[in-house]
């Protein structure tokens, strides 16, 4: 079989039987296959338990309906499967991936993760997808044998979807031929890896619509200058002109015909992408560049929604102003434990690398255990 056909698995697709393997050899799971394990494993880990609690663009009190990290990766990993199930690419490996890449997120969201990076400037720097990573091959404690969860290779590469050359060099030198390699030799991930990076920017751009007009800090009447929302409202209205009366109704409506344009825009332009690159199997894709993605026209309607939703939604003052003090929650607290390490977590403050063991601490906090912890340390609150 060539290609990606609809229904079947496809030749290109990632096959568990023929994965790279795990840093540490392990017998085969009698009743799973290597990316059931891997999402299993996922899904029981600590890290991810934390997302609940981990802001994806309001902070967890501010409403009890704005998405977190964790029901993000949920709806990542929806999209993403449903994808998959249509190009027969592996629907276990893009859940595995799409539930893990957001486990080395700070909180506080981007804010957070910038705060960190500035504080470890003259450290090594601080980036979430490279932390994820760290998540998975190091911080988590489970198992007697190994740090870490012991990930397949497929699974951990899908989750490092970013990487600068000095830090894919550092990884090449502890594993050679690993994960940091194809950033060395600018060769692509499978297929499942490069359909999560999609799947993760379509749905924070629906969902973020959504929080933003529930948070009232954008408005239907401003997103009909975008075109992609404005296209599908007017479709809804159409069809169902009473939902001219229930604006909650017309707004899910909307996202949802948009959600679904979207998902099968990229489901035709990939295999049209596979086609003339006639690549024949997943090592092929990989030399392929990049093989999933919009088309033309839709990728210009999904960057104008990315640009109202950056000028309009992340950089309105009342978020900014949120952002801001946490920014400054994150710098406060790295300064107290590099200060005073035994106000952290024993494991931690027995860890010779200060300033690493710091950023791994505070990367791992929820939100409100970071609010507790600054308070605690500084005596004040900032949100």
């Amino acid at each position: 079989m060539s290609g990606l056909a609809l229904g079947s698995l496809s030749a290109l697709a990632c096959d568990p039987a023929q994965t790279r393997g795990r840093r540490f050899a392990e017998p085969a799971a009698p009743t799973r296959n290597a990316y059931q394990r891997d999402r299993d494993r996922i899904v029981h880990s600590t890290a991810f338990r934390r997302l609940v609690y981990k802001t994806q663009v309001f902070l967890n009190h501010e409403g009890d309906l704005f998405r977190t990290r964790l029901t993000h990766s949920l709806e990542v990993a929806q999209l993403g499967r449903s994808i998959a199930r249509a190009l027969g690419l592996n629907e276990d490996l893009v859940e595995a991936v799409a539930l893990a890449h957001d486990l080395g997120h700070t909180p506080f969201g981007h804010a957070g993760q910038d705060a960190l990076d500035e504080c470890m400037t003259d450290h090594g720097g601080f980036e979430h997808n490279l932390q994820s990573l760290r998540v998975v091959d190091k911080l988590e404690e489970r198992y007697p044998a190994f740090d870490g969860l012991n990930l397949s290779f497929e699974t951990r590469e899908g989750v490092l979807k970013h990487c600068s050359r000095a830090n894919a060099e550092h990884l090449e030198l502890t594993e050679p031929g690993g994960v940091g390699r194809r950033f060395i030799d600018r060769t692509q991930p499978s297929l499942e890896a490069q359909l999560c990076n999609l799947a993760d920017a379509i749905a924070y751009n629906a969902h973020d619509i959504d929080d933003g007009v529930r948070s009232g800090l954008i408005s239907t009447r401003q997103l009909l200058e975008v075109e992609l929302f404005a296209h599908y409202h007017q479709q809804a209205l159409d069809e169902h002109p009473a939902l001219a009366h229930k604006p909650r109704r017309l707004l899910y409506e909307t996202i949802r015909r948009m959600l679904s344009d979207q998902v099968y825009d990229v489901i035709d332009t990939t295999r049209q992408a596979v086609a003339v690159a006639g690549v024949q199997t997943a090592d092929e894709a990989r030399l392929a560049g990049p093989l999933v993605g919009f088309s033309p026209a839709m990728k210009a309607r999904t960057s104008e929604l990315k640009k109202f939703l950056f000028v309009q939604l992340y950089r309105h003052p009342q978020v900014t102003d949120t952002t801001d003090r946490a920014k400054d929650a994150v710098r406060e607290l790295f300064a107290a434990y590099v200060a005073q390490p035994f106000e952290m977590s024993a494991d931690f403050a027995a860890n010779q690398d200060l300033h690493r063991s710091v950023a791994d601490y505070i990367a791992g906090m929820t939100d409100r255990f970071a609010l507790r912890e600054h308070e605690r340390l500084t005596g004040r609150k900032v949100l």
